[in-house]
């Protein structure tokens, strides 16, 4: 059956439809009267108003367009996890789509989800390039979590990289790690700060820094140990990783394993983003804490101040990260 339209509603409730329209925004010019029997006709219908349309029609809108850079990546669930429980605080309603770390994906995304006229724009991670991420802050006020602007109409929630890549190095040397690579994080902003800071960090305790070529994905992981087993031999293996993020840093012991590498016991694994993967008994993985949902709630927060409160000025919220220890760092054995 055809979804009943607001003309089916008028029909039914032998009244007008601009009547119907005032009553589905709740406006105080109905009598209690025609309300309930507008009220009553849509129950009858099953006429759910079209949320979209509504907020064209008074030219405000509860949408919020969300764009995530990769679906397999549980750190954006947990992120998205926040916005959701805020949004229903300010009755937001979410839209989710992704970029599928394309950047030429991500920019259909974003048109796609400016195509909704919505009343604001959040992008997790995106990698398109600046100009785009400006000219969509020019229809519709955005967010971005783990990237940086110095856009006045764009607000950013970040956490600080070079710290939490630097809490790594320090807990490995701590346990007498000397031998540390990291897996880069490719082409993801969040890749330089924590790449920064793994530098500083070996450089501060008199060790070589090397950086391997790698992406925040799995299969990249896999790919960056690979390429390790064919420059080092078993014995000069280095004996610890800091990797780009949780979904590398499982990749990479994957592969370890697969060589007959024990982790930790031959080699040390440290992630970052302490997602639900790592804190699996199986995968006990020493991470680095992102407050994922704390930073869902901030940027729905930020949001809603400059739709609700006309807020101008820019917000940069910046989270501390922090260690967590569990099962794939230990002491060196060689």
């Amino acid at each position: 059956m055809a979804r009943p339209t607001m003309d089916d509603v008028a029909e039914r409730a032998g009244v007008s439809r601009a009547l119907v329209s005032l009553v589905m925004r709740d406006s105080p010019k109905v009598s209690e009267h025609r309300r309930r029997a507008v009220l009553n006709a849509a129950k009858e219908l099953g006429y759910q108003p079209h949320t979209m349309a509504r907020s064209l029609a008074s030219r405000t809108s509860n949408i919020v367009g969300v764009m995530v850079s990769d679906l397999r990546n549980t750190f954006f669930a947990d992120v998205v996890e926040g916005m959701d429980t805020a949004a229903q605080k300010f009755g937001l309603e979410l839209i989710l789509n992704t970029g599928r770390r394309s950047a030429a994906r991500e920019r259909t995304a974003l048109e796609s989800l400016l195509s909704f006229r919505p009343g604001g724009i959040i992008l997790l991670s995106p990698i398109l390039p600046a100009a785009a991420i400006r000219e969509a802050a020019q229809q519709a006020p955005l967010v971005l979590v783990s990237r940086t602007s110095t856009v006045a109409d764009i607000d950013t929630i970040n956490d600080d990289g070079e710290i939490g890549a630097s809490l790594s190095v320090d807990h490995l040397v701590s346990l007498g790690h000397r031998r540390i690579v990291h897996l880069d994080g490719g082409a993801a902003f969040t890749a330089a700060p924590r790449r920064r800071g793994y530098r500083s960090a070996m450089t501060r305790h008199g060790l070589e820094p090397m950086v391997v070529a790698s992406e925040h994905t799995d299969s990249a992981g896999m790919a960056a140990v690979r390429k390790l087993l064919n420059l080092f031999s078993r014995d000069n293996f280095p004996t610890a990783l800091v990797c780009g993020n949780d979904f590398n840093a499982v990749g990479a012991m994957s592969a370890l394993e697969e060589s007959g590498l024990r982790v930790p016991a031959e080699v040390s694994v440290v992630g970052y983003d302490n997602t639900s993967l790592a804190a699996l008994r199986h995968v006990a993985l020493t991470t680095i804490d992102q407050p994922r949902v704390e930073m869902g709630r901030l940027a729905i927060e930020a949001l809603a101040e400059r739709l609700r409160d006309g807020r101008i000025t820019p917000v940069r919220r910046r989270v501390e990260p922090a260690l967590v220890i569990r099962s794939t760092t230990t002491a060196p054995c060689r």
